[in-house]
């Protein structure tokens, strides 16, 4: 077992986010003070941080009329919340080191896919919709703290897993760690710096009664379609939405258009 004290530690030895990527977190918390065309300035300065965003910006995801040329337009255009959400989406998955066992890109495909869903679902969760974005992307973080700072015990949790075929991920974590994904991804969340909406939806994303962004992020994360969760638990994330054989076509239809989009220029 390894103490929760001793998880975040190991969180302290990660890379940290690019200055950026930090300043627009921090512009949640005080948007009435945001200088645009300051941080339009700080996210050109990275030639590539710059060039992955505006080709999302210019991706189905946002479907424009007229190219996007340059950060200051896609301010101008998509506005401060979608510019910090593809900055932060293209600086976090720059910042995680490939190493120990896990499927990175696997990986990062699922975030992605969940991000995408959780933006697609939060209007009609009443929630933000980009920010039901970011914390979809991050909902699985602890994975790639306990996977790449633990790469041996990881390998016992996959290993457990084939041993106990019924269980889940969370149940495997806790057998071998005594800590699971979600509270990794909390406390890497809270070094970060992410605000505590997001904090809490990593945290509580799986739980019976969750609500908010929360229940956004889990319900995503069942309907971008995760290896440990079937049809039933599909079904049961439909019923929950209340949406009709249509809406959930619709629905469907939209999110992979977008998934395949951003996975090509993210992943």
């Amino acid at each position: 077992m390894i103490a929760l004290d001793e998880v975040v530690r190991r969180i302290h030895d990660l890379p940290s986010l690019p200055a950026v990527v930090a300043e627009l977190l921090a512009s949640m918390a005080a948007e009435d003070q945001v200088d645009l065309h300051y941080l339009a300035g700080r996210i050109a300065l990275d030639q590539a941080l710059t060039a992955k965003t505006l080709r999302l910006a210019n991706s189905s995801f946002y479907g424009m009329p007229s190219k996007v040329t340059s950060i200051q337009q896609a301010m101008t255009v998509l506005g401060l919340h979608s510019v910090r959400t593809l900055v932060t989406a293209c600086g976090v998955i720059a910042a995680i080191p490939r190493a120990g066992n896990l499927d990175f890109d696997a990986f990062w495909r699922h975030a992605i896919a969940t991000a995408v869903w959780a933006r697609t679902l939060a209007r009609h969760l009443r929630q933000s919709p980009e920010t039901a974005f970011t914390a979809g992307l991050l909902h699985n973080l602890g994975t790639l703290v306990l996977a790449t700072r633990f790469p041996d015990q990881y390998a016992a949790v996959q290993a457990w897993r084939r041993q106990h075929p019924d269980s889940g991920v969370a149940e495997a974590e806790q057998a071998v760690f005594g800590v699971d994904h979600t509270e990794a991804g909390s406390a890497l969340s809270a070094y970060w710096k992410f605000p505590p909406a997001i904090q809490d939806a990593i945290r509580h994303q799986h739980d019976a009664g969750a609500s908010g962004l929360a229940l956004a992020v889990g319900l995503a994360h069942v309907l971008a379609g995760p290896p440990d969760h079937g049809p039933a638990q599909a079904e049961q994330a439909w019923l929950r939405l209340g949406f009709d054989d249509e809406q959930r076509r619709q629905t469907s239809e939209q999110c992979a258009r977008m998934v395949n989009d951003m996975c090509q220029i993210l992943v």
